[in-house]
């Protein structure tokens, strides 16, 4: 199998995993970020037009900056507007890019000649960034180096990923097996104190370096949790060690967990082949491949999964502003599932690089797909670092699926859809919880309707590529399905196996009562 370094992708855009991924993945914030560290990428020289607006912000900046004689953040600037204006995924006009970038300025609320030009400049780069898309942002040094501890599934902190919603913090999902997955943490909390201190006042990021510390110490963080009274928990920082693959042989069917794509992920995918067929052999019916809440990953890494299961065909293709840049990653000869039948589990919470194995293993009928509609995470986002410092964390390109369709803002129908009993907190968020939030302290929220978030949601995320069309799909409901897992109490496990014992899909629908319906597209 090819190993493709050079397209690293991250799958959860704008989520923050402390104390990571401060982007999803990894939602606005939301999910999804796919991210490849690229030095190569192409940038035009600023023409005549482009170099009049570059001009107004330098007179802006030079209105607020205690320094008129530093000129290395104005190349700091200019270096990354060559870049953001040559190869972000779609044509953005000069004047908007700098309107973003002197707005940035202005939400410093500086007076004249008062602030240092690495301030200023920094402002102008998050505020410009950050207007294009959810996903796209200026890396600082510190940052960057964030992002390139992540890709290598170990890091420090508390294990979950978190985005803003209401003036709380909300977690979207917890690692598993860290601090924060023992301690209770459950998707969906909220976090309205960190301390004991209310973080109604302070922005996603501030509110993530205070979580962040040293390993060993400890946070107290108070949630407010559906259905019950807000509550106190204390967590212990540690080194976050992020154990991409687990398995076990589950009714004589192969399970295969994958929580995140690493660099962890290919070696233990073939540790989990290879205890699997020691352990049971010829017995091994097929296979369950869970990736619920899969924020993505590695780019690379799912190229390589979705391979072990195919043994030709398209895996995904990447399509970025420039059409003669695109390209397509291929299946090679070799199904390490030796071809027997597959079940892929999504959700909501699967994004971007999971979303790239559900479409690539669906779209050549190698996987019945089972769960919900996946978050709808299609951007690419590469990181190219400046010169000087930091770097761009810039939407370049858009996935596709082999059959043509855009992932971006649509996601993966499953084939067959299983359905949530209403206002049953499950996973990420659900319809229709109507809901009162309120803070230990008496910080209090509006009451309002929750709904399942998606990138389509994001405030500035690109369209959809396309629509999609209304598809009959089968449909059952969560309850008729039998218990799986340890505990026997994960019944979309456990319609997953029944699925693979039984005799057809059709015969698998009746026993479960299912049906067939007429799903509504995405948009």
């Amino acid at each position: 199998m090819k190993r493709l370094s050079q397209l690293l992708a991250f799958a959860l855009g704008g989520v923050i995993s402390i104390a990571l991924l401060q982007s999803l993945s990894a939602c606005a914030q939301g999910q999804g970020l796919a991210v490849s560290f690229d030095p190569h990428l192409t940038f035009s020289s600023i023409d005549t037009a482009g170099k009049k607006e570059a001009d107004r912000f330098y007179a802006t900046m030079d209105k607020y900056s205690d320094n008129l004689s530093e000129t290395t953040e104005r190349d700091h600037f200019r270096d990354a507007f060559r870049r953001v204006r040559s190869n972000y995924v779609a044509a953005v006009s000069d004047d908007v890019l700098v309107d973003a970038a002197i707005k940035g300025i202005d939400d410093l609320k500086p007076t004249e000649h008062s602030t240092k030009p690495a301030v200023l400049v920094e402002a102008a780069l998050d505020s410009m960034l950050s207007s294009l898309d959810p996903h796209s942002q200026y890396l600082s040094p510190d940052e960057l180096k964030e992002r390139r501890v992540f890709a290598s599934g170990e890091f420090g902190g508390l294990g979950i990923q978190v985005t803003m919603e209401d003036g709380f913090v909300k977690v979207i999902a917890p690692i598993e097996d860290t601090p924060a997955d023992r301690a209770g943490i459950k998707a969906g909390d909220l976090i309205s104190h960190l301390n004991g201190n209310s973080i109604k006042d302070l922005t996603l990021s501030d509110a993530v370096k205070i979580m962040r510390g040293r390993v060993g110490t400890k946070i107290n963080i108070t949630i407010i949790r559906e259905g019950a009274n807000p509550f106190d928990v204390s967590i212990t920082r540690a080194v976050i060690h992020v154990r991409s693959v687990r398995w076990r042989v589950e009714k004589n069917i192969g399970y295969i967990r994958v929580s995140s794509f690493t660099e962890q992920t290919e070696p233990g995918l073939k540790e989990a082949f290879a205890a699997l067929k020691k352990e049971s052999g010829s017995a091994i019916k097929g296979y369950v491949l869970d990736l619920r809440n899969n924020p993505g990953g590695l780019l690379d890494q799912a190229v390589i999964l979705s391979d072990m299961f195919l043994d030709e065909g398209e895996i995904v293709s990447i399509r970025p502003r420039r059409a003669d840049y695109s390209r397509a990653y291929m299946a090679e000869h070799g199904d390490m599932a030796d071809g027997k039948p597959l079940v892929v589990l999504i959700n909501e919470g699967s994004a971007s690089a999971s979303e790239i194995v559900a479409g690539a293993l669906k779209d050549n009928y190698r996987a019945a797909i089972m769960g919900r509609r996946s978050f709808g995470k299609g951007s690419v986002q590469t990181i190219q670092q400046l010169p000087l410092k930091g770097a761009l964390q810039l939407t370049t390109a858009l996935y596709y699926f082999p059959s043509g369709k855009s992932i971006q803002a649509l996601g993966v129908l499953p084939d067959i859809v299983i359905d949530l009993p209403p206002n049953k907190d499950q996973d990420i968020n659900q319809k229709s919880q109507t809901t009162k939030k309120e803070g230990a302290n008496g910080d209090k929220a509006k009451t309002q309707t929750q709904h399942i978030l998606r990138e389509a949601d994001l405030p500035g995320s690109i369209n959809a590529q396309g629509k999609d069309a209304k598809k009959s799909v089968a449909h059952l409901d969560i309850s008729s399905c039998p218990g799986g897992g340890i505990d026997e109490k994960d019944k979309e496990l456990g319609c997953a196996i029944a699925y693979i014992n039984s005799s057809s899909a059709d015969a698998f629908l009746v026993k479960m009562g299912g049906s067939v319906k007429s799903e509504a597209p995405a948009m």
